[in-house]
């Protein structure tokens, strides 16, 4: 089943984003060695945020009316800023769907001859097609001697989970870990069916995230992971007040699983300042954001839209911000400035843009990613990808390094950069399809706070003043680029660790 983008919705949207585009362009006047950064304002900022991230969008979940409307919003700014629209056929749009899989209403769940609504009295933690009966056996917490006592080839097995992370990762992402790696050997061992049944630990984990698992898996339509299997061994999850229950001996699992795939429209938004130099406006310094975060969900004291002030309402202000800067003052070489959709979903949009660049992709000479700028320490910053093994442009790195200490001068982390930072947070922004394919890229960031993927994360939260000054250091490391003699210059060897 498809879903279709409302043909209402669509014109308007078109017609917002090609409202210039029968209009003659202004002649962009020559570059010159003075910036414009003086454009780049507080105030500016601010409104901008509060409108984006307001409730009006319900938190922009990417795959929905909510991220569509947010980004004509978006548009509509790039129209009034005076930006070219670069995405597909004039407009400042570039579609692209985005797969959906997860269980249907119709599926059913057994245990010892109590029903269970899969998705919300039990999770499944990846939709699969299966339909089986089999003895349950529990085997406390999984320790290899707890299992080989139970002889569990053929059987469903149970399990309680424990333990705590032992590397410096967070609990969240350990436990993850643990479903799928323990799920994993279990299934190796011949289990036909995993039931994880949460501690008081991961209970708290549970309760947020159970309704999640209920929303299924995304990616793009040619994604495999996405594909439906039916040999693939089910996992569910459990809530602690099963645990009693499940230890129970003799009784039996009986489930009919069955998957479902929709395709929903996303969207990237795309606009270009040309350069002033004739034979370097062909070339393109990206921009990048992402415009989307989690919608509404779960409510948390009361509280259900996920507004993602922070994450990412701050890096699309600032984007804004900087093409008023580069309007202002074009430079020698052009400025691509691209919002990318369904990010949270696994970074669909940027995949999809970085394969399907609506410019030549050999132009594009170097990656500027805005995420998450606006919190933490006023004078705390990171730039991501400026430490090996994801260091891709020491040139386009020193470019950054200047610039901070001719403008805002913060003083950078660089253990989230590193390999072995628990939180692979290199790995889970927009510029990470471009560095895969070579391009120089770098993340500005301000990092993760207790707000993140929480309804908490609104407007009010943010340090304008701190934004402000990571939008100055965005735009003079842009502006840098675009207007020296030599693009920056690619790393011999370089290679990711994953």
């Amino acid at each position: 089943m498809t879903k279709r983008l409302p043909a209402l919705l669509l014109a308007g949207l078109l017609l917002t984003a090609t409202a210039t585009s029968a209009q003659k362009a202004r002649p962009a006047p020559a570059s010159s060695a003075r910036n414009a950064e003086s454009a780049i304002k507080e105030a500016d900022l601010k409104r901008d945020l509060f409108a984006l991230a307001g409730d009006k969008y319900r938190g922009r979940e990417g795959g929905t009316l909510d991220e569509l409307r947010a980004s004509s919003w978006l548009a509509e700014q790039m129209r009034a800023i005076g930006m070219q629209p670069a995405g597909d056929d004039g407009t400042f749009f570039q579609w692209f769907n985005l797969r959906r899989t997860r269980l249907t209403p119709a599926s059913t769940l057994r245990i010892g001859g109590r029903a269970l609504r899969p998705g919300h009295e039990a999770v499944v933690v990846a939709p699969v097609n299966a339909q089986l009966r089999a003895k349950l056996v529990f085997v406390g917490t999984g320790t290899p001697a707890e299992v080989a006592k139970a002889k569990i080839k053929g059987k469903a097995v149970a399990v309680q989970l424990s333990g705590e992370p032992t590397d410096g990762i967070s609990y969240r992402r350990y436990l993850f870990g643990k479903l799928r790696e323990q799920a994993a050997e279990l299934a190796r061992a011949g289990a036909v069916a995993v039931v994880f049944v949460s501690d008081d630990k991961a209970q708290a984990i549970y309760e947020h995230w159970s309704h999640i698992f209920e929303r299924g898996r995304y990616g793009l339509p040619a994604d495999e992971s996405l594909k439906i299997v039916g040999d693939q061994v089910p996992v569910l999850w459990l809530p602690m007040s099963e645990a009693e229950a499940l230890s129970k001996s003799g009784q039996e699992l009986v489930a009919d699983l069955r998957a479902e795939t929709f395709l929903y429209p996303s969207v990237n938004i795309v606009a270009r300042q040309p350069g002033t130099d004739a034979q370097l406006k062909s070339q393109h310094v990206l921009f990048s954001t992402h415009q989307d975060h989690d919608g509404v969900r779960a409510p948390v004291a009361g509280d259900s839209i996920y507004n993602g002030a922070d994450d990412n309402a701050t890096g699309c202000a600032a984007l804004l911000a900087v093409m008023r800067a580069f309007k202002q003052q074009p430079a020698k070489r052009s400025a691509l400035f691209v919002y990318h959709g369904a990010e949270e979903r696994g970074l669909l949009g940027s995949r999809y843009f970085s394969n399907k660049p609506t410019v030549p992709r050999e132009s594009i000479v170097a990656v500027l990613n805005a995420e998450m700028m606006g919190r933490n320490a006023p004078d705390s910053a990171a730039l991501l990808g400026s430490t090996p093994p994801h260091l891709n442009s020491s040139d386009l790195v020193k470019t950054a390094l200047t610039a901070n200490q001719a403008g805002p001068r913060f003083k950078l982390d660089t253990e989230w950069d590193k390999a072995t930072h628990p939180e692979g947070w290199y790995f889970r922004s927009d510029h990470l399809p471009y560095a895969r394919l070579g391009i120089p890229a770098v993340m500005f960031t301000s990092l993760l706070h207790a707000d993140y993927h929480t309804p908490n994360d609104e407007p009010a939260t943010i340090d304008y003043s701190k934004l402000r000054r990571m939008t100055q250091w965005l735009y003079l490391t842009g502006w840098a680029v675009a207007n020296r003699p030599a693009p920056p210059a690619r790393e011999p060897g370089f290679r990711l660790e994953r």
